[in-house]
């Protein structure tokens, strides 16, 4: 297995992740090539006493971007919804945000 750090790479903190919260679920960037079991496990190490549910992943292309005649793209993303059980306690990174 990955490291857990490498599977999880940040936490997305936007107004419709926030909405979330009050679903229990959270929204984290996670590696492309990360599947939901490795994503659920990585959450689990990463945040003791929490179990997960159920993870929904999106893969985000990255935007067309032009600077005169190039044009490129910025970098693509995976994102991952994290639904905890109900008995799961809560991410002490989120708790106090949503409130």
């Amino acid at each position: 297995m990955k490291n857990a750090y490498d599977v999880v790479k940040a936490p997305i903190l936007t107004e419709k992740s926030y909405d979330y919260i009050a679903h229990r679920t959270y929204t984290f960037e996670v590696a492309k090539s990360a599947n939901k079991i490795e994503i659920a496990e990585a959450i689990e190490q990463i945040f003791p006493g929490v179990k997960v549910e159920s993870v929904h992943t999106v893969n985000k292309l990255g935007k067309l971007k032009r600077q005169g005649r190039t044009q490129g793209r910025t970098a693509s993303k995976k994102k991952a919804y994290v639904k905890l059980t109900a008995d799961s306690k809560g991410i002490e990174l989120f708790d106090g945000i949503a409130q």
